[in-house]
């Protein structure tokens, strides 16, 4: 094995093993009937998750759906266009390998916990995942629930709009490109795209803003 591909695979056990947020499904009333966007109180999630979160090894957490992992689900915006990207051949979810995503976030560890609530948290991941030079503001969109495959049986995430005052924007970790685009031109990678994605477009496509 060479070197890189032993980094590779190093990385991918440091990932697997890293103690990440969870919440117990049951804690999340209705969840099972929940399907999609929904629109919510985000301060009473933020005092659910601040009441009841847990700590646990993601290899754990990945094929337990008696777990939520908490995701802040990012998308940006700059003059009605959209931060479209494509994740790595391998990224470290297989699952999600090679899908157009417009979401910038990724699980929650300890460590990550700066602010007081899942906003704060958001941020930290924006600057975590991508290269802006400008200024944003934050708009909640709502909590995501998806249980129709094993990817969103054991995530939920909280999803906020980035209005961003410039285009100058890049990615890095494992995402490997990224573009932005007006909602029609992302409409045309539909079908290459995460779930959580797809159903947000058909967010913004029901509730378009002139």
């Amino acid at each position: 094995m060479t070197e890189a591909k032993q980094a590779t695979a190093m990385t991918a056990i440091k990932h697997q093993d890293e103690l990440i947020l969870v919440v117990k499904r049951t804690h999340f009333n209705g969840i099972d009937q929940w399907n999609g966007l929904a629109q919510v109180d985000y301060a009473h999630y933020s005092t659910l998750i601040q009441a009841h979160k847990e700590f646990l090894p993601r290899s754990q957490m990945e094929i337990d759906p008696t777990y939520k992992q908490i995701i802040p689900y990012l998308v940006f915006t700059h003059e009605n266009k959209y931060f479209l990207m494509q994740r790595r051949a391998k990224a470290t979810e297989t699952r999600l390998q090679n899908k157009y995503s417009l979401g910038i976030g990724g699980h929650i560890r300890e460590e990550d916990i700066q602010g007081a609530d899942i906003t704060a948290w958001a941020r930290r991941e924006f600057d975590e995942e991508v290269s802006f030079n400008g200024n944003y503001t934050i708009e909640p969109l709502g909590i995501l629930n998806d249980d129709s495959n094993e990817v969103g049986k054991v995530h939920i995430g909280f999803v906020f709009l980035l209005h961003g005052d410039s285009a100058d924007i890049s990615v890095k970790s494992e995402l490997k490109n990224g573009f932005l685009l007006s909602l029609e031109e992302c409409k045309q990678f539909y079908d290459s795209m995460e779930t959580w994605t797809q159903v947000i477009v058909n967010f913004l496509e029901k509730n378009k803003r002139n």
